[in-house]
């Protein structure tokens, strides 16, 4: 049996028990065990990790840690000079895409509204949901750690907080999204990109005190829900414009 020093940083110390937060501390292992395994046994999703370093050495997941090894967990986006070290995503995704579990529904919706590609499907099972989202390289966002730690995982967001929109600024925050959204351009319902569409070929579906109070229409191509800039645009509009600017 092995023994190593282990530490994890800032917000990684959630995941901890009380006495080992904040501080090194020993661990025994199976001599030269990855350190995806030592880390991940004590509850830290690899996704919430940008750095490991072994004795000062930066290293990736599979990496072998030995007897008598110093291990040091940095989260993402933790704030000090990375640039001579090696990432555990050396290079980011081309397009922020998403795949929201079962329990992140209202989460998605939002996503969507700030023009994000969000799939959301809430009867979908795990093993299903990993390999979608690996297929089409999507970020999966879930509320259950567990998921994260399934090995054909490699981008994901552990999500905990409960309300709704503390979830949408603390992906938009984690995932640096506030300068790269497009409000008002994906269906809520569908994900689908809205269009622009002529107020004769949607006129027969809108209603009359619609129909005469505005010009401008979109539709989804893939719902054939119709939008407009109406009373609830305006207060979406104040929802968006809030959280870029917490952002």
């Amino acid at each position: 049996m092995a023994q190593a020093q282990l530490r994890f940083y800032e917000e990684l110390n959630d995941y901890l028990p009380p006495g080992q937060r904040r501080r090194a501390f020993n661990v025994d292992f199976d001599n030269s065990c990855p350190v995806r395994h030592l880390i991940e046994t004590h509850g830290v999703p690899h996704t919430e990790i940008e750095i490991i370093l072994i004795n000062g050495i930066s290293v990736d997941l599979e990496a072998g840690v030995h007897d008598g090894d110093r291990v040091s967990v940095y989260p993402m986006f933790e704030a000090l000079d990375v640039s001579p070290l090696l990432r555990l995503r050396p290079q980011p995704l081309r397009e922020t895409r998403f795949f929201a579990d079962a329990q992140l529904g209202r989460l998605a919706r939002y996503l969507r509204l700030l023009g994000f590609d969000t799939l959301y499907e809430n009867a979908i099972d795990d093993a299903d949901l990993v390999q979608r989202a690996a297929a089409d390289h999507r970020i999966i966002l879930t509320r259950d750690r567990a998921l994260l730690m399934r090995r054909g995982v490699s981008h994901g967001c552990h999500i905990r907080q409960d309300d709704p929109l503390e979830q949408l600024a603390h992906v938009i925050h984690r995932c640096d999204l506030a300068k790269t959204s497009h409000p008002f351009t994906r269906c809520m319902e569908c994900n689908d990109r809205i269009e622009s569409i002529s107020k004769q070929d949607v006129a027969a579906r809108l209603e009359p005190e619609t129909a005469a109070s505005f010009d401008e229409f979109w539709h989804c191509p893939g719902c054939a829900r119709i939008y407009w800039q109406g009373s609830h645009h305006e207060r979406l509009k104040g929802l968006v414009d809030s959280v870029l600017m917490q952002a």
